[in-house]
C-alpha cells in the first residue's frame, strides 16, 4: 500500500485582493462581522460594520494599503506564499503544505477543499498567531472545524494553537534583531561589552485586544490585567497578554536587553472601549521627555510583514515619535521567510508526526504486554 501523506495547513489572517477601496471595503466587512472579533449581538455587529467601520474606514485603510502594496501584491500573501513553498521543500515528499487566509482568499473552505479527497493519514492546522486569542487563532481553529465536520472521512488532526514560547521562534526573532543592534553598534562604536545598549530603548509592540475579551477568556477569573501577567501559570497560559510578556522575557533574554530598556505596549486599538494597556501610541510619545532619542521596535505578534508593522509601526509611529522629539525610530523586520522560521515550522510539524507516531507505539507496547496481546495487535 502506498503511504499516506500528510497534510499540513498555515493559515494566516487574510488581506484585501487589491488595494481599491472596494476591495478593502469587502476585506473589512468580512474580518469585522467574524463574532470572535468584535463580540457584540449580530445586529448591533451587523449595523456598526456596515453603516459605520467599513463605509467610513475603507477609504483611510485603502489609502495606507496603496502604500503598503508592492508590485507582487500584498506582503503578507508574498512572504505567506513564499513560506509555503519553502516549508514544503523541507519536509518533503511526504508533506503538502498549503497557505490559507482566514479571510479572503486562499480562503480555508477552498483550501481543505483541495485537501478532502487526498487520503491523508493526519491533517496538521497552524494558525500563525504565536500567541493564543479567541479573536485570531480561535476563529481560525473554529473555521477549520466547521469545514471539517461536514467531512465523512475525518483525519487525525492535529492544531498547534499557539508557539509563543518555541525555541526557534525566538530565535529566529533574536537574531533579526542582533542584526539592527550589530549594526548600530558599528555605526556607534559601541564595544562588544555593552551589546545591549546601542540604542536608549526597545519597544515590544503587539496587536491589541479589548480588555473584556481578556477577562472573559480568563480561567476562574485569574486575570486582573495587571502583574498577574508577569508570570505564566496554569491560570493564564492561555491569557493573550500573559504570553506576550513571556515572548518578551525570552527575547530579552536573548538578546541581552536589561529590565529598564524596554517597554511592553500594544496596538492598533479600535473603538472606545479599553483595550489592554498599556497602548503603544501613548508610550511612544513619553519616550523623547525621558531622554530616550533612539528606539528599535519589535512586533512579535505578527510573523509576516503587514500593514500594522510596515505602515503602523513603520511609518505612523516613527512620525509619532519624530513628532515628540525623537531623534531614530527603527522596526525590526517580522520573521516573514527567515530560514530558523522555517526551520520552527518544520520542527512543529514533525513535533506532531513524532509525538502521534510514539503514541502508537507505546499502544502496542501495552497490548503486546496483554494477555489478549496477539488478537488485540490485530485490530490496531
Amino acid at each position: 500500500m502506498a503511504k499516506s501523506k500528510t497534510g499540513v495547513l498555515i493559515i494566516n489572517l487574510g488581506t484585501p485582493q487589491s488595494s481599491s477601496v472596494t476591495d478593502v471595503r469587502k476585506y473589512l466587512r468580512e474580518f469585522l462581522m467574524d463574532a470572535r472579533v468584535i463580540d457584540i449581538p449580530l445586529w448591533r455587529r451587523f449595523l456598526l460594520i456596515n453603516l459605520i467601520i467599513a463605509p467610513f474606514r475603507a477609504p483611510k485603510s485603502a489609502k495606507a494599503y496603496r502604500e503598503l502594496w508592492t508590485p507582487q501584491g500584498s506582503p503578507l500573501k508574498v512572504h505567506g506564499q513564499k513560506l509555503e513553498g519553502l516549508l514544503q521543500e523541507a519536509l518533503g515528499a511526504d508533506f503538502e503544505v498549503k497557505l490559507a487566509m482566514r479571510y479572503q482568499t486562499p480562503g480555508i473552505k477552498s483550501v481543505l477543499s483541495h485537501f478532502k479527497n487526498k487520503g491523508f493519514k493526519r491533517l496538521i492546522v497552524i494558525p500563525l498567531y504565536p500567541q493564543y486569542a479567541s479573536s485570531s487563532s480561535g476563529s481560525t481553529i473554529e473555521e477549520v472545524m466547521n469545514e471539517l465536520k461536514a467531512w465523512e472521512v475525518v483525519p487525525e488532526i492535529r492544531m498547534i494553537s499557539q508557539f509563543y514560547e518555541h525555541p526557534l521562534f525566538i530565535k529566529a526573532f533574536a537574531q533579526i534583531g542582533q542584526k539592527y543592534m550589530a549594526q548600530e553598534r558599528l555605526n556607534s562604536n559601541v564595544i562588544p561589552a555593552n551589546a545591549g545598549n546601542q540604542y536608549d530603548h526597545y519597544l515590544f509592540s503587539y496587536h491589541g485586544l479589548p480588555e473584556h475579551q481578556i477577562l472573559k477568556s480568563s480561567c476562574d477569573q485569574y486575570c486582573r490585567l495587571g502583574d498577574c501577567c508577569s508570570v505564566l501559570n496554569a491560570k493564564n497560559q492561555y491569557c493573550y497578554r500573559a504570553q506576550c510578556f513571556e515572548t518578551t522575557r525570552l527575547l530579552v533574554k536573548a538578546l541581552g536587553i536589561k529590565k529598564e530598556d524596554y517597554t511592553i505596549c500594544f496596538q492598533s486599538r479600535l473603538g472606545k472601549t479599553p483595550w489592554i494597556k498599556p497602548y503603544t501610541d501613548e508610550v511612544i510619545k513619553q519616550l523623547p521627555a525621558r531622554g530616550i532619542k533612539k528606539v528599535l521596535v519589535f512586533s512579535p505578534s505578527f510573523v509576516a510583514d503587514c500593514l500594522e508593522t510596515t505602515i503602523e509601526i513603520g511609518v505612523e509611529y516613527k512620525k509619532l515619535f519624530l513628532e515628540h522629539g525623537g531623534e531614530r525610530w527603527l522596526l525590526a523586520e517580522s520573521l516573514n521567510a527567515h530560514p530558523i522560521w522555517v526551520d520552527c515550522l518544520k520542527q512543529m510539524v514533525l513535533s506532531s508526526v513524532i509525538s502521534r507516531s510514539s503514541a502508537d507505539v507505546i499502544a502496542r507496547s501495552a497490548v503486546q504486554c496483554s494477555p489478549q496481546g496477539d488478537e488485540a495487535i490485530s485490530n490496531l
